[in-house]
């Protein structure tokens, strides 16, 4: 029997491959998708920075703003590494993608175990939050919209009770105060009956002098935090859902990259074989 040569089966060993083009593939659509959103995060980031310039936005720690374009960059920056990395099959960009993910998932993890741990201190912020977002009611039509939103969607009015508003100065009870809405609450504070076919958007006028189960009659007394509070309690497993939805594309990130990084290592080692043993034909 006479032996193949040694370059015949080298010939098939090159052609044979220990990557994969479906994990290839995956992993850069999957960086794809998400190089993409960072592009429109960024986009939303700077039209509303340049649009709004300083905002009173900015009493809620972080300027929006700001926080869309840092992830925005951040993202991108990650998405690039896992596009470029999968698509040129380079290890140290993939490894970059990875340890990256891996650092955002951990952070991620020792947030949600602190903020559970330090629930005290996370409340008291939020506390301090509520309060300067009170302050700045009428300085921005957008932090107005949104606290709005927030008291007719909990049903509630200020942070700890409706008299937290007496803290913006359009609302406080001062006898110097020459405003009109002076003793009032803003009308997302009130309630409205379905059967009322004219809305009295006046019906937060001078709340703040009445007790509690006076102004009870006609607005939402209690505060927000509590509300949002309970809220959280009530709906764990939604919150749950939404933290299982953000870790599994980074865990399926991190899977993917490090699948194609042992693959890669695979096929060079092939490739160190077939070098080495060339210069052998026989053997």
């Amino acid at each position: 029997l006479t032996r193949r040569p040694a370059s015949e089966s080298a010939r098939g060993d090159e052609e044979f491959s220990f990557v994969s083009p479906v994990v290839k593939y995956m992993l850069f659509c999957f960086n794809m998708i998400f190089w993409m959103i960072s592009l429109l995060l960024i986009s939303i980031g700077v039209y509303a920075r340049v649009t709004k310039h300083e905002t009173a936005l900015a009493c809620l720690t972080v300027d929006p703003s700001i926080l869309l374009m840092i992830v925005g960059v951040l993202m991108f920056f990650i998405t690039f590494c896992g596009c470029v990395g999968s698509l040129r099959e380079n290890i140290c960009l993939l490894q970059t993608f990875c340890i990256c993910l891996t650092i955002i998932f951990l952070l991620q993890l020792a947030a949600g175990i602190l903020g559970f741990v330090f629930s005290d201190k996370v409340r008291h912020k939020v506390t301090e939050m509520i309060n300067n977002a009170i302050v700045h009611y009428r300085d921005d039509l957008d932090l107005q919209n949104l606290i709005d939103y927030g008291q007719k969607e909990f049903a509630c009015c200020g942070g700890l009770s409706y008299m937290d508003w007496s803290k913006n100065i359009y609302f406080n009870c001062t006898d110097d105060n020459p405003s009109r809405e002076r003793c009032s609450v803003p009308f997302s504070c009130c309630l409205i009956s379905k059967d009322e076919r004219v809305i009295n958007t006046m019906c937060g006028h001078m709340m703040q002098d009445l007790d509690h189960n006076k102004a009870s009659a006609f607005i939402n007394t209690n505060g927000c935090i509590d509300k949002l509070v309970n809220w959280i309690h009530s709906n764990l497993f939604l919150l749950g859902g939404i933290a299982l939805g953000l870790a599994i594309p980074q865990l399926v990130g991190i899977l993917l990259s490090q699948v194609l990084i042992n693959q890669i290592q695979d096929q060079i080692k092939l490739q160190d074989y077939n070098v080495q043993h060339r210069s052998d034909p026989w053997s």
